[in-house]
């Protein structure tokens, strides 16, 4: 029998790397947060009387947040579970360079862990920026349009061109893009716009929304005669109308239903009288790195500091998880004479809605 000895065996262990996913947003009353308003910008080319006074100071430029530091932000939330980003101003598309953080975002729609890129705007720069935005990704659109007649398009906006509104509104069709126009219900302002804009957007195949006006910044106007409650709207609309519950959700506060006669949809942003706190999945971003939790209230965490201060995301990571355990659990406008007053002193503009 060989007694040779054996030959040496050498044992190679194989080491895998296995990355850890980071921790999702969870606030502290059990909601996921998957969906981020980012803002762009405070400045816009419009003045939309329920929206801002028509002498605005906006931020001086150089308070600005770069588009690389932007893409920062919306990337990090998207390594926290966001799967859903809107961008939002002011008026986005006024933002010298803005095409290049929605190309550089669209890479998270490549990897799928994005879902939705998308942005609202007023409209005015569509013409210009359509067949690019949909080339970087983005699919779905809101415009932000308060009536269908040129006067009181004039007098609601104060410096906007319906014409070229309409016009970017064909140029988004034509790319591709699916469209939803947005209006701010105001009492003896547009009530007579409803059932044509109801009418046309079915005749388009464009959703439409009505919203509630909201107590947010000083404004020249007075809120209190132009607020209309959204469920007053509604039992009014049932008079010519035949509205059907369904069951679609984008992933915002709407709450939609059908119009029969058109086989439109029609959603209802009430912040007013029926708030959507409970499954509120939204944080709201500025230009300047000011992250708040909460539409209608002050609750904020400067994500600058964090941002800037190394070229890793740990800090920024860290700072966003803390200001998530601050996220409240909800808000409670009120609009009346007794306290004629914004609940909040930032603009609409500050974080787009």
């Amino acid at each position: 029998m060989d007694a040779s000895p054996s030959p040496p065996y050498i044992l190679v262990i194989a080491f895998q790397t296995v990355q850890v996913p980071m921790p999702q947003l969870v606030d502290p009353f059990g909601r996921e947060i998957s969906y981020i308003r980012l803002s762009v910008t405070d400045r816009c080319d419009f003045r939309c009387v329920y929206c801002m006074s028509e002498d605005m100071t906006f931020l001086p430029k150089k308070d600005l947040l770069t588009m690389e530091e932007l893409d920062r932000l919306g990337s990090a939330f998207v390594k926290l579970g966001t799967d859903k980003i809107r961008i939002s101003g002011g008026e986005p598309l006024v933002r010298k360079g803005i095409m290049q953080l929605f190309r550089s975002l669209g890479r998270h729609l490549e990897t799928g862990d994005l879902k939705e890129l998308t942005l609202t705007t007023n409209g005015s720069q569509l013409s210009r920026f359509a067949d690019e935005l949909y080339d970087c990704g983005v699919r779905r659109i809101n415009v932000s349009i308060d009536t269908l007649d040129r006067d009181r398009f004039k007098a609601i906006t104060r410096w906007g061109y319906y014409d070229k509104v309409m016009e970017g509104i064909a140029a988004a069709r034509k790319a591709g893009m699916q469209i939803k126009l947005n209006a701010v219900a105001m009492k003896g302002v547009n009530e007579v716009d409803f059932d044509p804009m109801i009418q046309w957007c079915g005749d388009q195949g464009f959703d439409l929304t009505f919203i509630e006006t909201m107590p947010l910044g000083e404004i020249d106007g007075d809120r209190i005669d132009q607020y209309l409650p959204l469920s007053v709207l509604r039992s009014n609309l049932r008079e010519r109308w035949t509205l059907e519950d369904i069951d679609y959700k984008t992933g915002g506060p709407a709450r939609y239903m059908r119009v029969k006669e058109t086989g439109g949809r029609l959603g209802f942003i009430t912040p007013m009288t029926h708030n959507f706190c409970e499954s509120c999945n939204r944080v709201r971003l500025t230009c300047t790195g000011m992250l708040y939790m909460c539409l209608g209230q002050d609750d904020n965490a400067d994500l600058k500091v964090p941002l800037r201060a190394s070229e890793g995301d740990e800090l920024l990571i860290n700072a966003i998880h803390e200001a998530i355990g601050r996220k409240p659990k909800g808000h409670d406008f009120v609009i009346d004479r007794r306290s004629n007053k914004p609940a909040v002193s930032r603009h609409m503009s500050v974080t787009g809605g």
